[in-house]
């Protein structure tokens, strides 16, 4: 295990209610290629902090990875409608540019 996943997995023990704590580590499981795990977490994040936006492009990025397109645009319109909701326009669009992006190719 990495220095940085060590110190994050301490961090989620001492704060196990926190939404960034969660997301880390499912984007420092990203950054290691171990996507079972990654989305693990991003699913945890998801139904625990379902306002927690940032999770819904990391998640669709991480779909579209691994060629699951269909799961990728569910998530993305998810994200849109959440990030709408917590008045994040700017995550909103950029939910909405990955989507459109997608359903182009």
């Amino acid at each position: 295990m990495n220095t940085r996943l060590e110190k994050l997995k301490e961090m989620e023990k001492q704060k196990p209610d926190d939404a960034f704590v969660k997301f880390a580590i499912a984007q420092e499981y990203v950054g290691m290629s171990e996507d079972v795990s990654a989305l693990s977490y991003f699913e945890i994040v998801l139904k625990k902090f379902p306002e927690y936006v940032p999770t819904y492009y990391q998640l669709g990025k991480l779909y579209e990875r691994n060629n699951e397109i269909k799961q990728a645009i569910e998530i993305y319109e998810k994200g849109v409608l959440a990030a709408k909701a917590a008045n994040d326009l700017k995550t909103a669009g950029e939910l909405n540019e990955a989507l459109i992006l997608l359903e182009d190719e």
